[in-house]
């Protein structure tokens, strides 16, 4: 959508000109746009596509294709997916989770409710005698159906190889079956059975290290994989709550991404301080929010707290994205834990995990992918500079830039009024789009000319109510934000 033939005069006037296109018009125009893409998306994953190897972005701060091309790193945690998921259920949440934009689907191999005593959907254990070393095969046949399965699709496995609590009990079922000796050994296993498959290895099983022996335990398993695949595929660590990869790793070579989970605790809880952090270390490595507030998850564990809902996931998404992370995870609280009705809920789960495919949140995270893959947003930068007043708590606001200075996001969470530097954005004339992350839509304000300080009112206000500011050089003549005319 080009403002070439509504803008007359070739010298206009400094300050701000709006587009001649009625409002309702433009959403109108926009809206079918984005429905197109909708339709792209549907079509293509239903479609078998290459898997690339996947590598660190020359500047360490993202992730690539082996071609070079970026890889979005957006993930949903189906931790319980390969020990209770039967293959006709996998089949379905992946080719869900496929159609609505998903990247990498979080798995874990030894789960943690009873894994090791407990069967699978089809009778098998995965370990004789509790043994790492002694792996049974028709427990490994399903896991390796529904890695097929996931490549197929054109999604990545993030598999953990085990659960914490298998080597850090702390809580819940362990027991603790793993040392250095039988973790190396366990790892190349894994290490070599995937070595050719669609695999981003993900160690620690939200669990923290707490002694040197389980320090020995976690460089042991992950020495074991690289190992088994010549150093392959990319790894990295998930830890407790209010945990980062980056505390004990991040100057380990085998730690090719930070993690961190900034967990379920409150509502507002500020995850961009977790990005921001490891940001900041050198050397550089990209890092991403591995386990966010889940949807539909009680605050707290607490159910009289309330539930998180889809503003409180998109919030965290944006929030964290634009202070630097390459990617970001998605979680339902029905949806990892596969829970139906007959099935003991863990912390109060409430939804059958089939009808929670259909959450809004999961939905939105699509729109997100869209609306990041319709700029070059690996040249994207934090920048809290642009914004005069990034505010607090709920409305805390978030901004990121090109560096070349070809665009910016600006992420304001409950729809107040603010001011931003335009000036940072190249070019004489910048084009302006509020995008709508709730549906995708977008809407063309217009031509800004030469002020420094724009001031910017969101269409609507209040929690809920979140917008992005999208500042275009409007001689990139980038497509509206949002629309995804390849690459989905």
């Amino acid at each position: 959508m080009s403002s070439k033939s509504t803008v007359g005069s070739a010298n206009p006037p400094r300050g701000r000109i709006r587009i001649s296109v009625h409002h309702s018009t433009t959403r109108i125009l926009v809206n079918w746009i984005c429905f197109t893409s909708v339709l792209f998306i549907t079509v293509v994953e239903s479609h078998p596509k290459s898997v690339q190897r996947l590598k660190v972005s020359p500047n360490n701060r993202f992730l690539i294709k082996e071609d070079g091309s970026p890889f979005f790193y957006l993930a949903d945690t189906a931790w319980e997916l390969f020990h209770r998921a039967r293959r006709e259920e996998a089949d379905k949440y992946l080719q869900d989770r496929a159609t609505k934009g998903f990247t990498v689907i979080q798995a874990v191999v030894l789960a943690e409710f009873g894994a090791l005593t407990v069967a699978n959907a089809y009778g098998h254990l995965p370990l004789e005698n509790n043994d790492p070393t002694k792996p049974l095969e028709a427990y490994f046949r399903h896991v390796d159906y529904i890695v097929h399965r996931a490549r197929e699709l054109g999604l990545y496995v993030g598999m953990l190889p085990t659960w914490g609590d298998k080597w850090n009990k702390k809580w819940g079922i362990g027991p603790e079956i793993f040392t250095r000796a039988n973790a190396e050994q366990f790892g190349e296993f894994l290490g070599r059975r995937y070595r050719d498959s669609a695999i981003i290895w993900i160690l620690g099983g939200d669990r923290n290290p707490e002694t040197d022996a389980h320090l020995d335990i976690v460089r042991a398993l992950a020495r074991g994989i690289r190992r088994g695949n010549s150093g392959n595929q990319l790894m990295t660590y998930h830890p407790m709550g209010a945990g980062k990869s980056s505390t004990w790793f991040h100057n380990d070579a085998w730690l090719d991404f930070n993690m961190f989970q900034s967990s379920h605790t409150e509502r507002d809880s500020p995850n961009y301080r977790y990005t921001v952090s490891d940001y900041s270390l050198i050397p550089p490595k990209p890092t991403l929010d591995g386990e966010p507030r889940y949807e539909d998850h009680p605050i707290d564990w607490k159910p009289e707290k309330g539930w998180f809902d889809d503003y409180d996931v998109r919030q965290a998404a944006y929030w964290s994205l634009l202070a630097g992370a390459c990617g970001h995870t998605y979680g339902n609280h029905n949806i990892w834990q596969m829970w139906e009705p007959g099935r003991d809920p863990v912390s109060a789960a409430r939804t059958p995990w089939q009808r929670a495919l259909s959450h809004p949140g999961a939905i939105q995270m699509g729109y997100l992918r869209r609306l990041f893959e319709s700029r070059p947003f690996m040249k994207l930068i934090p920048d809290q500079s642009l914004i005069n007043d990034a505010g607090t708590r709920a409305d805390h606001v978030r901004a990121a830039r090109a560096e070349d200075g070809s665009f910016a996001f600006v992420y304001i969470p409950t729809g107040k009024k603010i001011a931003v530097s335009i000036g940072k954005i190249k070019g004489q004339r910048i084009r302006g789009y509020w995008y709508n992350p709730r549906n995708g839509s977008s809407i063309l304000m217009g031509l800004f000319f030469g002020k420094v300080l724009e001031e910017f009112t969101p269409p609507t206000k209040g929690r809920g109510n979140d917008w992005v500011l999208v500042l275009d050089d409007a001689t990139r003549n980038f497509c509206p934000p949002g629309q995804v005319t390849a690459g989905l």
